[in-house]
């Protein structure tokens, strides 16, 4: 941290990952100076390894009706989408309560309304953030193919798929040949997929983060690296930080850190279901085969995608305390996944990595001034959704912050809903 900071900005951001750096960003454009607070370099945490997809079309929950079916089988799956650790069950299960109760029809709309809001065009929201930077080629069109295998088949009028289609999204139902033209390295064991159109992928989301956070810092943000181990309330409404041992001042702050932010609002007296869901990835840096578009496997829930450092492997889920140390098992069974796949994929140079998801049992995030303090500002909890919904996320808060936000679109990310 530097030894002398300059006067303390209009607004603090803490968190340096996609959503804190696009809120500083949309506060920048309303005309506020900013400070970013982190404990590593932008983009470093959860923010670099997701699977890379762009898609307006992203409206759909995690938990649907009928899911909680497949629990017991997938946690007794070795190569199952989810894990986990016994000792977070006490928080897990009133967790998990919440979670499938979300998946009744009535709350499903309006949860997928929300998430439609907040991913709205975000393609050309990241390609605005991009512009003049010199790296506009981060985002790149691509379309989103879910594959089938085995016995089964798409169906448009299954619910995850309707509620793309009757929120505007463009879709077409392809067989194996039509497939194979699009993808000429997917094995032929993929009978027929659904393609989601007008949408894009990062081609490096960490180094997306970067060059944002560049552009911030250039139009004269101030970046503070320490880890904040305390938020004071002042008398005059703003607040101390203590990072690294020493005071940071903030006259406004905005919680942009994620799972951490929990720890730091608890001592507020704001306790949230905010659980920790840690997602790991393989990205084979030399693999042999190459791919036009993100592929989700329907059957096993994963997604790939080309990166700019090789092809990444990425979807499982692990509940866990955000202090347990890595279970590098779950990244190592998306070879044999990805293999099964991709049969030409070299998989002998694979790198491992493992993020912490913040995750609500609605999967929306929240996105709110915090109650009993006039001055905080959250923007966290999104779950599996955080690079798709950071440029919505971004303009929202700053329309909250600056007492200027809409009257529609933002309901669901209220933090009342938990309190």
């Amino acid at each position: 941290m530097p030894d002398q900071l300059d006067q303390p900005s209009d607004v603090t951001v803490l968190g340096a990952g996609i959503i804190g750096v696009c809120c500083a960003l949309h506060l920048q454009e309303k005309g506020l100076s900013v400070t970013i607070v982190d404990r590593l370099e932008p983009g470093e945490a959860t923010s670099y390894g997701n699977a890379g997809v762009i898609s307006p079309w992203s409206c759909v929950p995690q938990s649907m009706p009928g899911m909680w079916k497949n629990v017991p089988k997938w946690l007794l799956d070795p190569h199952g989408p989810v894990r986990a650790n016994l000792s977070i069950l006490p928080r897990l299960l009133p967790w998990s309560w919440s979670f499938f109760r979300n998946a009744q029809i009535d709350r499903l709309q309006a949860i997928a309304d929300t998430m439609s809001y907040l991913v709205s065009d975000n393609p050309t929201a990241y390609r605005a953030l991009l512009k003049g930077t010199g790296h506009e080629d981060l985002v790149r069109d691509s379309w989103n193919v879910s594959v089938f295998r085995g016995s089964g088949q798409p169906n448009l009028n299954d619910l995850a798929w309707k509620l793309r289609v009757d929120r505007g999204a463009p879709v077409e139902v392809v067989n194996r040949g039509e497939l194979k033209e699009i993808e000429p390295d997917l094995s032929d064991e993929y009978h027929s997929g659904v393609i989601f159109k007008d949408q894009a992928r990062a081609y490096n989301p960490g180094k997306i983060c970067k060059v944002l956070a560049d552009k911030a810092l250039n139009n004269g943000a101030q970046l503070v690296r320490g880890e904040v181990q305390s938020v004071r309330p002042l008398e005059a409404g703003g607040f101390d930080l203590m990072v690294d041992g020493q005071v940071v001042e903030a006259k406004k702050l905005v919680l942009c850190g994620g799972i951490w932010s929990d720890k730091l609002l608890r001592p507020l007296g704001i306790k949230l279901p905010l659980i920790a869901e840690r997602g790991y990835h393989l990205e084979f840096q030399n693999p042999g085969v190459s791919l036009n578009n993100s592929l989700l496997d329907v059957t096993q829930k994963f997604i790939v995608s080309s990166m700019e450092s090789g092809i990444r492997s990425a979807g499982t889920a692990e509940f866990a305390p955000v202090d347990a140390p890595p279970n590098y098992k779950r990244a190592d069974i998306l070879a044999p996944l990805t293999k099964r796949m991709l049969p030409g994929l070299n998989t002998s140079d694979a790198k491992r990595w493992m993020g912490t998801r913040p995750s609500f049992p609605d999967n929306l995030p929240v996105i709110d001034r915090m109650p009993g303090f006039e001055k905080l500002f959250g923007a966290f909890g999104h779950s599996h959704y955080g690079l798709g919904m950071a440029p919505g996320t971004g303009r929202l808060l700053a329309q909250i912050v600056t007492d200027t936000q809409p009257n529609t679109g933002i309901d669901g990310v209220g933090v009342a809903r938990f309190l």
